[in-house]
């Protein structure tokens, strides 16, 4: 039984619940309902994917011991940690860092951590991109005079300080644009988070300021040789590992099976040969029986080849590997592939959505504000944009320019942001006429601090209804630029591997068509039930309708 209480303690709040905020109360909505509690399960599985895909499918070692002539260690090293680049590093160790970042309690509310997660995110990105374009600048071959002497000094490899400050010079720019933005902290605050991004980026890229090429067979040569010992991760089998001997072999076949196979067909082959060399000497024809016999010696070696290069790889624990979701036309692991292609999804989607919300929310915040000619002005444009395919323009834009993730995220963000700018105009107009704006101007803030300060908390609702939408169109985007051969250069990606269903020989391949296809279909649908939760949860006249 609860305790008894007054009126007057009942009037001074005494025994009554605390009420929650908006966003709290919206949330609460969200995880009441089963399906979105599925799509943010799905959201989140897509998500740890992307974060600990370089730890999950490596072909790597996670642990390599060098072995002497009388069987001591002489040294052990990580070569899958060596391999790790600036964004995995990042990805990683800021994952683990955000989740308890946000988690803690602190007096801080969860917005504002969550701010300056994204804004440490932006740092970090906006550096590790210019940084990887500089080294590969540098590393041209064509490279000569002091251009050449920059990168022999920047990749000196017993000075790691110099490329930790190329990283941070690098940076630099980006932090001090940060800086500037009153986002959420006071300056003390901002110089802290920026400081804090700056150090981060930097260390991690000068670190790894160079990939470095890694053969991946030599590892089981010098392990079945007895030289080395290694350990190796859950999926020993990294995307960019190619075997034209494992071409599409099917789900659940092991590396033994799958050579098995492919020596029974050459053995099935060459006798196939062998017997049209017979039957064309019985039959006198010495022209036909002539041809055989060179099919024949050519499968012999072809055979031999095989048995030559999988003697190394069947004496190691790759032998024993199974492909749970087979490989491609490649002869690459599918489900590595799928694990690494949520880096690619997560990415486009939330980047170019990023970028096409800060333009639409700065367009919209200045149609609705102001109105009349520049309201009118405005709209033009924003027509303009409506007006222009996408997807034609994608691809367009992959035939001329560079096929590079960052060429596709800044086309779907630049052309895809009218949704969130006339959301933002039609709440603005509503919003102007308001008392606290009204207030605000006679105080005179600037039109800064009223358009994002006072009135765009007030006013983004819509647009981040629109942005869960706006992910799932950026992957369907994606995976159709895949698919078709136009998506970025060496990196897995869903549409790729959804491609290559029908094989270059046509052949329909099962499992290429329904787990890529299954991935694409789950993540878009998983966008669209959250934003769809996320509208009835914040829509008074949805919550009434529905009760």
């Amino acid at each position: 039984m609860p305790e008894a209480i007054s009126g007057v303690e009942a009037m001074r709040g005494i025994g009554s619940a605390q009420a929650r905020g908006f966003w709290a109360d919206a949330w609460a909505r969200v995880l009441k309902g089963r399906p979105a509690l599925f799509a943010i399960g799905w959201i989140t599985l897509v998500a740890l994917g992307a974060v600990l895909a370089p730890f999950i499918a490596n072909a790597n070692p996670l642990w390599l011991q060098v072995i002497g002539e009388n069987g001591a260690v002489i040294s052990a090293r990580s070569p899958l940690f060596e391999s790790l680049t600036p964004a995995d590093l990042l990805l990683f160790f800021g994952a683990i860092a955000g989740v308890v970042w946000l988690a803690i309690p602190l007096a801080m509310g969860r917005g504002e951590r969550l701010g300056v997660v994204v804004v440490m995110s932006v740092i970090a990105g906006f550096t590790i991109v210019i940084a990887s374009f500089a080294a590969d600048w540098l590393d041209e071959p064509e490279r000569i005079g002091w251009t050449r002497s920059v990168a022999q000094w920047i990749a000196d490899p017993t000075n790691v300080w110099r490329r930790v400050i190329v990283a941070g010079v690098i940076g630099l720019p980006f932090a001090l644009i940060a800086l500037a933005i009153p986002f959420l902290l006071a300056v003390r605050g901002r110089l802290i988070v920026v400081t804090l991004a700056l150090a981060a980026v930097a260390l991690a890229t000068g670190a790894r300021w160079q990939s470095m090429p890694v053969d991946f067979d030599r590892y089981v040569t010098q392990e079945a040789a007895g030289r080395i010992r290694c350990v190796y991760t859950l999926i020993p089998w990294s995307p960019d590992r190619l075997r034209s001997e494992l071409i599409t072999v099917p789900p659940m076949t092991t590396v033994a099976k799958a050579y098995e196979a492919k020596d029974a067909a050459a053995g099935r082959e060459f006798e196939r040969f062998a017997a049209a060399v017979a039957k064309a000497n019985r039959e006198g024809n010495q022209e036909l029986a002539a041809r055989a016999r060179g099919d024949v010696e050519q499968v012999a070696r072809q055979r031999s080849s095989l048995q030559r290069e999988w003697k190394p790889l069947l004496v190691s624990p790759f032998a024993a590997h199974s492909f749970i979701l087979g490989t491609d036309s490649n002869g690459a692991d599918v489900l590595a592939q799928l694990l690494w292609a949520c880096r690619l999804s997560i990415s486009v989607g939330f980047v170019s959505t990023g970028i096409a919300v800060i333009i639409g929310v700065t367009m919209g915040s200045i149609m609705g504000y102001f109105g009349g000619k520049i309201d009118m002005l405005l709209f033009r444009v924003v027509e303009i944009f409506m007006a222009v395919p996408v997807l034609f323009l994608l691809i367009v834009a992959a035939g001329v320019l560079p096929r590079s993730t960052y060429v596709m995220m800044a086309i779907i963000g630049c052309l895809s942001w009218t949704g969130a700018a006339r959301f933002t105009r039609a709440e603005f107009m509503k919003l102007r006429h308001q008392d606290f704006v009204q207030g605000a101007r006679a105080s005179g803030l600037p039109l800064r601090s009223i358009l994002f300060r006072h009135m765009l908390p007030n006013g983004v609702t819509p647009v981040l209804v629109d942005a869960s939408f706006a992910i799932a169109g950026a992957i369907i985007a994606e995976a159709t630029l895949s698919y078709l051969g136009l998506g970025p250069d060496n990196q897995a990606s869903w549409g790729k591997l959804l491609s290559s269903a029908t094989g270059t020989t046509g052949t329909f391949v099962w499992w290429l068509a329904i787990f890529p296809g299954a991935a694409i279909f789950f993540s878009v649908l998983a966008y669209n039930i959250l934003g769809g939760s996320l509208r009835d949860a914040i829509d008074p006249k949805l919550r009434k309708a529905a009760h």
